[in-house]
């Protein structure tokens, strides 16, 4: 079955919204994949490319759950605009960083790490500001489209990065990042039907503890977050893509394994139809976690470029589908008065694992080599997957049917 396009469809807010996403993450994965790139061209040091994931942890932790807890007392579209036109303002500082003749490698991981702060604010919005513009009726189809639209941007993204870098240089990357953010304000602006959330008399502080309780109340919820950051911890390979770049081609084909993992998600995404007959939902998400790992095993011990991209298309495919389920969880355990600040939790989640996922596998690489990195992080996370899930038999056995009871 091909994906549910209906909620474009029938919901005008919802369409807007996903249209100025869609642009603004483009250039986003475009500045995704020229930090790191270049980071390693400023030192050769992968172990430095995976600091970069260091750089923004404070910042997941703290702003993650400020921005949940905010995304629940302020109007959520004024504040995706505010953090659109602030994100814009510290990529303009990236894209003058670029233009010096010798780039500051401290002024890259503040601006990073002040983009991840205001990220915490923007991603908690966005997830609560969806899940007000659609039925419940539409989750699973909404959760594949907005998976469709990660895996788009993700995809083009870093190729016209690598295309840009190659032609114009970094500066060309971060100035079509800057524009990017533009066309995602307009078409927020253009929303109409976006009612202000219900807030109580509860202080923000103690609306935070709550929101916290509620999420490690849930088992099903716990789970999610729990699998996710093992899976990530141990096999997130992105801080090793600019050095395999390097080994097979430069800059054209770093664009080119920055995303890889996005078209697997793309096939995924598109071919996800079948997914709203899916009940056993916590089983999906181990299942395909475990695939992750799998994948990343294969990369690991790649020979060639082409094999590579062979095996991140697969651990792409693989997180999709593992993201998909996570979505639908959510959807249907967080009611929409607390899914700014479960969004919160959610984000640290899956921000934590990715960041020190890089961080581990420049530091491995580092010490051995990126093959070793590769291959031994994706077999801790098959083991380490499918540990967490026989310590969480109540997740391992969740049913979205449980719900409907």
């Amino acid at each position: 079955m091909l994906i549910d396009i209906s909620p474009l469809q029938k919901y005008r807010d919802f369409r807007l919204l996903f249209m100025g996403q869609l642009i603004s993450f483009l250039g986003s994965m475009i500045s995704y994949m020229a930090v790191p790139y270049q980071v390693y061209q400023l030192t050769k040091s992968n172990a430095l490319v995976g600091a970069l994931g260091l750089a923004q942890l404070g910042p997941v932790l703290i702003f993650s759950i400020l921005g949940g807890t905010y995304a629940d007392r302020i109007n959520r579209r004024k504040l995706l605009l505010v953090c659109e036109a602030t994100m814009a303002l510290l990529v303009v500082a990236l894209l003058l960083n670029s233009l010096q003749p010798e780039p500051s490698l401290v002024a890259i991981f503040v601006l990073v790490a002040l983009l991840q702060a205001f990220t915490g604010f923007h991603s908690p919005s966005l997830e609560a500001l969806t899940q007000k513009l659609v039925q419940p009726s539409d989750y699973a189809a909404v959760g594949a489209l907005n998976a469709f639209r990660g895996s788009t941007g993700a995809i083009v993204g870093p190729m016209i990065g690598g295309l840009l870098i190659a032609a114009f240089g970094l500066s060309g990357a971060y100035l079509f990042d800057v524009f990017s953010f533009f066309g995602a304000m307009v078409c927020v602006w253009l929303m109409t039907r976006v009612p202000d959330p219900d807030v109580g008399a509860n202080s923000p502080l103690a609306d935070a503890i709550a929101g916290i309780q509620f999420a490690i109340s849930k088992p099903e919820l716990v789970g999610t977050y729990l699998i996710d950051i093992a899976a990530m911890l141990f096999a997130f390979p992105v801080a090793l893509f600019p050095a395999m770049a390097e080994q097979w081609g430069g800059a054209n084909m770093a664009g080119i394994l920055f995303s890889s993992m996005a078209i697997g998600s793309l096939i995924a995404s598109l071919f996800s139809g079948w997914s709203a007959q899916v009940h056993q939902h916590g089983r999906a998400v181990v299942i395909a976690a475990v695939f992750w790992g799998l994948g990343i095993v294969g990369l690991g011990f790649a020979t060639s470029p082409w094999l590579a991209v062979l095996f991140l298309v697969v651990a792409g495919a693989a997180d999709m589908i593992s993201g998909l389920f996570r979505t639908v969880i959510w959807n249907h355990a967080v009611p929409n008065h607390m899914r700014g600040r479960v969004s919160g939790i959610a984000m640290i989640s899956y921000m934590v694992g990715p960041l020190l996922g890089n961080a581990r596998a420049g530091w491995v690489a580092g010490q051995s080599s990126v093959s070793i990195s590769l291959w031994s992080g994706g077999v801790a996370c098959v083991l380490a997957v499918v540990a967490t899930s026989l310590f969480l038999p109540k997740f391992w056995a969740y049913s979205g049917d449980q719900q409907k009871n």
